[in-house]
């Protein structure tokens, strides 16, 4: 043992030389470790290293790697070690070209598994790309994020889903596992409709992120419409094993549970969202799962849900054998500005007031960092609870006090002010300035008017990607800073029993023409061009998305059936006969949403999602656009802040690295390195995490609108992305991994 040990001490002295005091502490924790028993040393296959093994890194969501075998002094030799292409054979009719991949790969034993555009399912050989196997769902997925892992034995499962359905899956095989549920698949919809009068089955629930794994229990979230029509978002449990329901956890509270008094009198039996669609954390040593949801239905208008909304914009902790409460905090009271908890959570261990504390961080769409204890739930840092405008539409209640954290501060700015006008040309500033005059806010909870407000946070700080924290304490945090215009209106009703007929191009022009203009154009960004629309989707496609809704685009189960269907044909430029659904034909009026589904009709809805643009379609703010930060959680101070993304064509007019908008999130590693991609300039970047300063970048063949996965076969460190593009980019096809040079 004396050699043993005057070994290692002599490493940890070479070492000294190349390393800092912080990256020391790791080693001698490890070494530390290893002078332990057998059982203690060994390190977990559901650990960060060579495994990436679950969405988020570890269970703790803190996207952290151990592994240190790239490093700030080679990074720049990285190389691409394979390309894996995941788009699916173009069928007539075929969605998948307008289909981004969002997907965080997992890497188990040397074996990646990811999804495609449409979501199939497949494992490639983690250190070639080489395809073992691909799983095709019945049906076309919208999006996805990551999938899961869970193994007893021989039984080895991947678990993900497409639109309302949760799959089991052989890891080996890929064939579905005939012992789960209905022959391999779960109905996501399954819990939703407790104590309610609803037809689950015209109901649309998906779950875009993972869910995590406590022993046989899969507890997971989903995503809803947030529009007037939104099911609720009560949180799930399914055994692992059998598919079975396990237990409940209604997010909108039922008679006789925490909450229910902040909501009015049967508010659940109606009201929907309040849903946790970003991912989930867990506590495996105390058996808790934390998540945070997002806002209720309808999301910019409360007037029939008066009330603080529990569990709306809480950070939740669940037991996660029972589902019983543990604790929350709400961060938000009766949301009317749609903003959501947008990532998961993470958990940490800091040093606070001179002792080790460990921590759920929570960001925010606003720019804001909740820490909190993860015992009981409290603040770390000070909040104010201040008072803010209560001038809402007819009907509203708006609540008249909300939380500001003072630490950390913001990541994204609060309020658009004169001096955020933008500055990158006299045009710009011109432009924006005229707009800025016609909507300014001087408050970042002005409740939603029709006159219009300018505003941050309901799109934008923290996005669905993550962020990373590493062993110090320290969070690596991408930020969006672009503005949205928010103007309110009557909600119309159409297609009532005894209304005329309108047509197609009328419903068009009150439904859709706001967002994607009057000529089908879009604006090239968020809100796509669908002029063309009849070659790239079907008629049963469409009206599945205008039930349904897709991405920013909200459900329109508020229309008549054969309104959305007058809709689809004059988007498809059908001949308009007798019996097609057109406006030619007067159907029997249908049956009203509370009679099929979870719903109501508010009584104001937005006009459309309206980005603030300068007159050439950048954002309408001075730079930066989109930013990298390191903030110390120990003291709730930055460390740096930089741009994150640029625009060439900007750069090389001598304009300043702006930003651009990032969706996705950074991983970090021991290596002293934070990678991330999601910018619009369709690059990957290496920062060193100490300083900021960008050390390597890549070309790849479409944005990585998605986050990287760090894992070691055979040795060899891989760094591995999603490039999908879209959201205003080419769409693409592949996921890229990078290596050192042999």
């Amino acid at each position: 043992m004396d050699n043993y040990l005057r070994l290692l001490h002599t490493l940890i002295d070479m070492l000294k030389m190349k390393f800092r005091l912080k990256s020391l502490a790791i080693l001698l924790a490890f070494v530390s470790g290893c002078q332990q028993s057998e059982s203690d040393k060994t390190v977990s296959r559901f650990d960060t290293g060579a495994n990436w093994p679950v969405y988020g890194g570890n269970n703790a969501g803190n996207r952290y790697s151990p592994l240190d075998q790239i490093t700030i002094e080679n990074v720049s030799q990285l190389e691409v070690a394979w390309m894996y292409k995941a788009r699916e054979p173009q069928e007539p009719g075929s969605s998948a070209r307008v289909r981004e991949i969002q997907c965080q790969p997992i890497v188990i034993d040397g074996v990646l598994y990811a999804t495609t555009p449409l979501l199939q399912l497949f494992a490639v050989n983690a250190a070639t790309g080489e395809e073992l196997w691909k799983f095709s769902p019945p049906e076309e997925g919208f999006r996805n994020r990551g999938v899961m892992y869970w193994e007893n034995g021989n039984d080895k499962r991947i678990l993900y889903t497409v639109e309302s359905n949760l799959y089991a899956v052989n890891a080996a095989t890929g064939k579905l596992i005939p012992g789960f549920g209905n022959d391999g698949v779960v109905d996501l919809r399954q819990g939703l409709s407790d104590g309610i009068d609803a037809d689950i089955t015209k109901t649309r629930v998906r779950a875009t992120s993972p869910g995590v794994i406590y022993k046989n229990t899969l507890v997971i979230g989903s995503a809803v419409s947030e529009a007037g029509d939104g099911a609720p978002g009560h949180v799930r449990a399914f055994n692992v094993v059998t598919g079975e329901l396990e237990w409940v956890f209604h997010t909108i509270p039922h008679p006789g549970e925490v909450g229910y008094e902040t909501w009015p009198e049967g508010a659940y039996k109606e009201v929907g969202g309040a849903n946790t669609w970003s991912g989930m954390i867990l506590d495996e040593k105390n058996g808790v799962v934390f998540f945070g949801t997002g806002s209720p239905a309808a999301d910019f208008y409360g007037g029939s849900r008066a009330g603080q909304n529990l569990f709306a914009n809480s950070i939740v902790a669940l037991n996660a054998s029972d589902g019983s409460l543990v604790w929350y905090y709400q961060t938000i009271s009766h949301d009317l500005w749609d903003r959501d908890h947008p990532l998961q959570p993470n958990l940490a261990t800091i040093e606070h007031n001179g002792q080790k504390l460990e921590v759920v961080v929570q960001a925010t769409k606003d720019g804001m960092v909740y820490v909190l204890n993860s015992k009981t739930g409290e603040s770390v840092f000070p909040v104010e609870e201040r008072t803010v405008p209560t001038n809402g539409l007819p009907g509203e209640s708006p609540w008249p006090t909300q939380k500001f954290p003072l630490k950390p501060a913001p990541f994204s700015r609060q309020v658009y002010t004169e001096d955020d006008v933008s500055d990158i040309s006299p045009e710009a500033e011109a432009y924006t300035r005229q707009i800025y005059e016609r909507y300014k806010t001087d408050n970042k909870f002005a409740p939603p008017s029709k006159e219009g407000t300018l505003l941050f946070g309901y799109s934008g700080g923290a996005e669905w990607g993550g962020n990373a924290i590493d062993p110090d304490g320290i969070l690596y945090q991408n930020a969006n800073d672009n503005p949205w215009i928010l103007e309110m209106t009557e909600n119309i009703q159409q297609g009532d029993a005894g209304d005329e007929v309108l047509s197609g191009e009328q419903l068009f022009s009150l439904n859709c023409a706001a967002c994607h203009g009057k000529d089908k154009k879009g604006n090239g960004t968020d809100f796509p061009d669908i002029s063309n629309v009849k070659n790239q989707y079907n008629s049963a496609q469409l009206l599945n998305i205008l039930g349904g809704g897709i991405g920013r685009m909200p459900s329109f189960q508020h229309l008549a059936e054969r309104d959305r269907k007058t809709i689809v044909s004059y988007l498809l430029e059908e001949t308009k006969t007798q019996g097609d659904g057109t406006a030619d034909e007067r159907s029997e009026p249908q049956p009203s949403l509370t009679q099929n589904a979870f719903g109501f009709q508010p009584a104001y809805v937005k006009k459309a999602w309206t980005k603030l643009f300068d007159e050439q379609g950048y954002p309408g703010i001075k730079p930066p656009w989109g930013t990298l930060n390191a903030i110390d959680l120990n003291t709730g101070d930055y460390l740096w802040t930089v741009p994150l993304g640029e625009f060439p064509e900007l750069t090389e007019k001598g304009i300043s690295i702006t930003g651009t908008e990032s969706y996705g999130g950074p991983v970090v590693t021991a290596g002293g390195l934070v990678f991330i991609a999601g910018t619009k300039d369709e690059r990957i970047r290496a920062f060193d995490k100490n300083t900021g300063k960008v050390v390597w970048e890549y070309q790849l063949p479409a944005a990585g609108f998605a986050t990287p996965a760090i894992y070691e076969v055979d040795g060899k460190q891989y760094v591995a992305i999603a490039a999908g593009g879209a959201r205003g980019q080419k769409a693409g096809d592949y996921y890229v991994a990078f290596k050192l040079p042999d």
